[in-house]
């Protein structure tokens, strides 16, 4: 039996590489579209980074640190470091990003391909926060027809929610990305924009889910 450790996602999994090369092969996949509707009032959200992985595989676990090429998804919104390593593991069936921001109240739909035993994850940063992103972590495919999600907001805990606009990208704040300045050290739920500096609760805050996902097997 082979360990297959994945540096930056929390993994652990036992399996052949016969059966994993039989499990991921194209043969198995199947093709699925993926829409996601911005849900918030006034959050936007950054490129939406998609994969079709093993069970064993996920984006980040709540409690524990966030890995550095999700710090750096969730604190300026390039989806490529996650997407490299994604796409260097043997446990992942296909990746995809989307282009352009997403603004409230609008959707996109992409298509990716996998094995209808694998699950789903998704990611993609809200602007304007410090280090906050929406996530889908290891969801199940649908066999057939459609599958809903409502995706909560998480922190990554890997910067300050100072609320600055100098320490936060995108067209409403126009600042930096990634910060050398320490969080709260792990993933937890997001507590929202609080308005103690330059972002006003009223015009960017949220509750519950900020976005919802809509999964289709379409052959």
């Amino acid at each position: 039996m082979l360990k297959n450790i994945l540096a930056l996602i929390f993994i652990s999994i036992f399996s052949s590489t016969s059966f994993a090369d039989y499990y991921y092969s194209d043969y198995n996949n199947r093709e699925y579209e993926v829409t996601v509707f911005n849900i918030t009032k006034g959050q936007t959200f950054t490129p939406v980074l998609s994969a079709t992985h093993s069970p064993a595989i996920q984006f980040f676990e709540l409690g524990s640190a966030a890995s550095e090429p999700l710090a750096i998804l969730a604190e300026a919104g390039n989806v490529a470091p996650l997407k490299e390593v994604l796409d260097n593991s043997d446990l992942v069936n296909s990746t995809t990003n989307t282009e352009g921001l997403l603004t409230p109240g609008n959707s996109v739909t992409f298509n990716i391909t996998g094995n209808p035993r694998s699950r789903i994850s998704l990611a993609a940063m809200l602007i304007p926060t410090n280090d906050t992103f929406f996530a889908i972590n290891t969801a199940k495919l649908p066999r057939r027809g459609t599958r809903t999600y409502f995706a909560k907001a998480y922190d990554a805990g890997s910067e300050n929610n100072d609320e600055i606009c100098s320490s936060i990208p995108g067209p409403a704040c126009g600042g930096e990305g990634v910060s050398e300045a320490d969080g709260e050290g792990y993933v937890h739920i997001s507590a929202g924009i609080h308005g103690e500096a330059e972002l006003l609760r009223s015009a960017y805050d949220w509750r519950d889910a900020v976005a919802k996902v809509v999964v289709r097997r379409v052959r």
